[in-house]
């Protein structure tokens, strides 16, 4: 016997909990951007965002599964054999508890639609619709094939609050039911979909009702392995088009940059002689390289794309797009600190001092930390002008939370500055290249300062240092907050949470223990975390103090 499903995806538990399901399930579909008519193998609509539907309907006594698509604007009417669904690497997030135990998988990360990071992130939004099918459906998974598990099931937090367990739909783990009961009532289902590994899904659903029936093949492509443009639709059972190879022309006789696009970075001031010299760490305690910035080159990787929530109007309007580097470790990011632990206290008289002085790229760079007590402080922010300085104690490492307002290839030049115990001012001043989103291959952008002519400086003219960013930082009132890794959201997961924003007074340090020492206002994520940080106190501003700036402004020659 097939369990019937409730409204908004689950058995009902009483009313609070309905009503409790439906606010966080409507605010999984707020945003629809669509994907157009991007088109895979075989002519095939690839779907890699914006709400859709199963839909079953019964035409003229036959039984039709279709997909009710959204994504663009209007609604399109589709045959999920002509589909390619992409679940990108966006979507890969943290996985609860009672999900996993729901569907029979692992709880390690796994790759989720309508999952936690739902109003977070541009992914698909895939729900059923049984109102057009004449009365209640069944539906069963009577096919699957991919590298991995996958399953549905309807979670929320608020099912925690009343001891409501997860509610499994479809699966593949034996314990997990292949057939559910779709109502006919004309309420959206959306549940979780889950899948625990890379690749090309197919999942054959059959609909059954009103004496009919109907089985269609749907092909997922979760990850960023497989180019969901090359895969068939379906079954995959129709013929690859074949293409020639794109000619690229003569081979580039430019060395290759070496471009980092995963893993722990410092941005650290480092001892070289009598000197300080601005440097980039690459790795961890036990395994590490070091670099001069203009040698390298750093890739924010698509998966890094997220939605803008509301009390972050200074990164723009929410729902609009922004590239998030959180500030815990994500897999498939790169996680960049700063750090001045490669100093002990008694070489450095007072602080430490980072300036952003001009950033040339395609938009705004933020950066900033989040407090557990709901406001953002931000450190560096290119959209009101620059320089913006802040300062770390010695020896400390931070991590902070990085935004970049638009892909493309961006510019920031940082100076580094500190006053020895002997009284000596030292600096360093050096540019690094990031590229963002993966409309520009990495390995062909020239590192440091480059040559794009047409990138502007957001240096403001004739500014000078300053430790507070001038000006639109306003703090933003906000309701309960969307799921999120810096708010409230679970361990690991990642995005922008709702909270106020106030401006930095211009330093980011705190404990002078050392490496992943608390702050005065709690501990931040340190070298070695993986993506572990419970939601409300994820992320804590950095702690503000005082001390002169003196920047010596020059470009660094390696000796």
């Amino acid at each position: 016997m097939t369990p019937a499903l409730a409204r908004d995806g689950r058995a009902l538990t009483g009313a609070a909990l309905t009503v409790a399901a439906a606010v966080l399930l409507g605010a999984a579909g707020l945003v629809a951007g669509g994907s157009g008519d991007a088109r895979a193998a075989g002519g095939a609509v690839v779907l890699d965002e914006g709400e859709l539907d199963l839909t079953p309907r019964l035409v003229d006594g036959a039984l039709q599964l279709r997909i009710d698509d959204r994504g663009g604007g209007t609604s399109v009417v589709r045959e999920p054999s002509q589909v390619v669904l992409h679940a990108g690497p966006a979507t890969l997030q943290y996985t609860v508890d009672p999900l996993a135990t729901a569907l029979g998988t692992t709880t390690l990360d796994s790759w989720q639609l309508n999952g936690w990071e739902a109003a977070n992130i541009f992914a698909p939004e895939p729900g059923w619709n049984g109102s057009r099918a004449g009365g209640d459906t069944e539906i069963t998974l009577s096919g699957f094939e991919g590298p991995g598990d996958f399953g549905m099931a309807s979670y929320t937090p608020e099912m925690d609050d009343v001891n409501a367990p997860a509610v499994p739909y479809l699966g593949t783990a034996a314990s997990v039911p292949r057939s559910f009961t779709l109502p006919g009532d004309g309420e959206r289902l959306l549940p979780t979909w889950q899948f625990t590994a890379e690749g090309v899904y197919r999942l054959t659903f059959t609909v059954r009702g009103a004496g009919a029936a109907d089985t269609e093949t749907l092909a997922v492509v979760v990850g960023d392995d497989v180019d969901p443009g090359g895969v068939l639709p379906g079954d995959g059972s129709t013929a690859a088009p074949t293409t020639p190879p794109p000619d690229t022309g003569p081979p580039s006789t430019a060395p290759a940059a070496h471009v980092i696009d995963n893993g722990h970075l410092d941005l650290a001031a480092r001892p070289v002689g009598q000197a300080l010299r601005f440097q980039v760490k690459e790795g961890s305690t036990q395994a590490y390289q070091w670099h001069e910035p203009d040698a390298i080159v750093l890739h924010v990787k698509p998966q890094a794309r997220r939605k803008i929530t509301e009390g972050y109007a200074f990164l723009g309007a929410a729902g609009d797009a922004v590239w998030w580097l959180p500030v815990q470790q994500v897999d498939g990011l790169i996680w960049p600190g700063f750090s001045t632990d490669q100093f002990t206290g008694s070489e450095i008289d007072g602080r430490v001092t980072f300036s952003l002085d001009a950033v040339r790229g395609p938009g705004a760079v933020s950066v900033f930390t989040e407090g557990s007590v709901g406001s953002v402080t931000l450190h560096a922010h290119s959209g009101d002008g620059l320089p913006d300085s802040f300062d770390l104690s010695v020896p400390t490492h931070r991590h902070t939370v990085w935004t970049f307002a638009a892909e493309g290839v961006y510019r920031t030049t940082f100076t580094v500055s500190a006053t020895l115990a002997d009284g000596t001012e030292v600096s360093d001043t050096a540019t690094l290249a990031w590229v963002v989103g993966d409309g520009t291959d990495p390995s062909t952008v020239v590192p440091g300062a480059g040559d794009e002519p047409t990138a502007t400086p957001t240096t403001t003219p004739g500014a000078t240092p300053t430790s507070t960013p001038s000006g639109t930082a306003s703090t933003t009132p906000s309701g309960s907050p969307a799921p999120s890794s810096a708010s409230s959201g679970p361990p690991g997961a990642t995005g922008p949470g709702t909270v106020p924003v106030t401006a930095s007074s211009g330093t980011a340090g705190g404990s002078s223990s050392g490496s992943g020492g608390p702050s005065a206002s709690g501990a931040l994520a340190s070298t070695g975390a993986q993506a572990a940080v419970i939601g409300g106190v994820a992320a804590v501003a950095l702690v503000l103090g005082g001390g002169a700036v003196y920047l010596a402004r020059r470009r660094r020659t390696t000796p």
